[in-house]
């Protein structure tokens, strides 16, 4: 049988189970191993390194071996007595786990500890900056000589271990890749592209809704993320966001602001509602607004990648407003990456593009989201029903009842958002390397294309893009329908110049 120690101990002992899994586990065998899969760490230690069986063996081998899990410490500080914690620094008054033990459980409690302030020791760090990503500045906080690095403050704090894949989007400068592209195409089919851009944006992220048929939607929200990307002071503030929200939505929606109901995402499967996902309480979405914000302010200096995926992605899960959320997380992504400088005007990213551009990339953003969504549905199957209908303060109509949103706070406040960060840069990777690529180089041999079309037929663009498309879908050749639409090339010496013109040249992709 397992013979778990550190974290897994501490929760059998105190009957505390947390929705996101350990990282790192470690049980007691016959000699020291470790084995790593898909960022999970599983250690074993031989029996001489098992820990005194009490909350100060255990926690002290869990923070030296096993990490921060913020999620589990809240939930453990909610029913370890205070006493426990305060003889255990009373015990050892310089030691740093003891400090750090009782900064965390000050930290995510909100209750004070009954002991004195330390007086001595050195200074020691809340994260471990080789492992996790941390605020840009320490704070230090002289009753515990701890030096607080979280990235976040109660109200949110998200984790993110630097993995050796967030290490690599740690170190990806967006901003080198586009001056590569720049290089190759030339800046004037790169600032061509970017109009463009802005509008495929726009459209695949409505398409990752199912909605990129309505034309209005598509162009209010290409001119929102054209007129708001990197320029807001406070894109994080209510009054942002519902700026934001007004202007993507328009003028005939039927709510703004933030929400005051319930949200959930679902479908109906046959004549089965399912859920897949319960968001905040309403009176809860000020608090974790607020955190978010926190963590904007403490990360603004580290990796610009790392931060649109936790700020993106942190956005979604918190699902404030009452309605956009999806499309407001996705310009998250391009504002912070614009506001950091990694993406310099007037480029837009079109990561949604990317996210729809296969079926297995569409998929990958649902799974990525399902890495926090499904533990959470798990963890609280029972907890939820349909009832009878109510009316919410918004006016909003509602019958989903969800009994455990007090408990439940502790896994929206502190999201392992690692796989998030993994999944943004490398689509960010691909969007830059390949579907941006492929974009300047269809305007590439547009141009081309134009210039020796025009050296044939003589005519303003639209109607020498229509001439290009036409002879593309026609397999190199002039059709009869075209011959019909443009009388001059009924002659066929015209129309087969006009394809000796175009050959090797043809645009390899529609911007239709």
């Amino acid at each position: 049988m397992p013979d778990p120690i550190g974290y897994r101990w501490l929760a059998e002992r105190y009957a505390v189970a947390a929705v996101q899994s350990f990282r790192t586990t470690s049980t007691i065998g016959k000699s020291r191993a470790t084995v790593r899969e898909n960022g999970y760490v599983h250690q074993q230690y031989p029996p001489v390194a098992r820990p005194a069986a009490s909350l100060v063996g255990h926690l002290t081998f869990a923070l030296k071996h096993e990490g921060v899990h913020l999620e589990f410490l809240a939930r453990l500080f909610d029913v370890v007595p205070a006493a426990e914690l305060e003889a255990w620094v009373a015990a050892e008054p310089t030691g740093q786990y003891a400090r750090r033990a009782g900064f965390f459980y000050e930290y995510l409690t909100g209750r004070l500890l009954a002991v004195a302030d330390a007086g001595a020791g050195n200074y020691v760090m809340a994260l471990d900056e080789e492992r996790y990503l941390t605020a840009a500045r320490a704070i230090n906080c002289p009753r515990w000589r701890v030096r607080d690095n979280l990235p976040g403050s109660r109200e949110f704090c998200p984790m993110v271990l630097r993995t050796p894949a967030v290490r690599q989007a740690e170190a990806y400068v967006c901003a080198d890749h586009l001056a590569d592209l720049e290089a190759e195409f030339g800046a004037d089919i790169l600032q061509r592209s970017a109009v463009w851009l802005t509008v495929k944006e726009s459209r695949a992220s409505f398409a990752i809704e199912h909605e990129e048929r309505h034309v209005d939607r598509v162009r209010r929200f290409a001119a929102a993320m054209e007129r708001w990307c990197g320029r807001h002071e406070a894109p994080l503030s209510d009054a942002a966001l519902e700026e934001l929200q007004a202007e993507i939505l328009g003028p005939r929606a039927t709510r703004f602001g933030l929400r005051r109901s319930p949200v959930f995402v679902g479908e109906v499967d046959g004549f089965r509602e399912v859920v897949h996902y319960i968001a905040p309480h309403w009176d809860d979405v000020p608090q974790l607004l607020a955190g978010l914000r926190d963590c904007a302010a403490r990360t603004v200096g580290r990796a610009a990648l790392v931060r649109a995926a936790v700020l993106s992605f942190g956005f979604v899960y918190i699902h404030p407003m009452s309605d956009g959320n999806g499309r407001i997380s996705r310009f998250l992504v391009n504002d912070v990456l614009r506001r950091d400088g990694a993406v310099p005007e007037p480029f837009i990213l079109p990561v949604s593009a990317t996210i729809t551009s296969s079926v297995i990339k569409r998929r990958g953003y649902d799974q990525v989201l399902e890495l926090f969504s499904q533990p959470f549905m798990r963890r609280y199957t029972d907890a939820w029903r349909f009832g009878p209908e109510l009316r919410a303060e918004d006016g909003v109509r509602y019958n989903l009842q969800f009994d455990r949103y007090a408990d439940a706070l502790h896994a929206w406040r502190y999201p392992d958002l690692t796989d998030h960060v993994e999944y943004l840069a490398d689509i960010v990777r691909v969007t830059i390397q390949q579907e941006m690529r492929k974009e300047a180089d269809y305007l590439r041999s547009l141009r081309i294309a134009r210039e020796r079309v025009k050296q044939v037929i003589e005519g303003p663009d639209v109607d020498i893009d229509r001439i290009i498309r036409s002879v593309r879908d026609n397999g190199g050749q002039v059709s009869h329908k075209l011959a019909k639409e443009f009388p001059a090339l009924a002659d066929e010496r015209t129309a087969q110049a006009l394809v000796a013109a175009l050959q090797d040249v043809l645009p390899r992709a529609s911007v239709e």
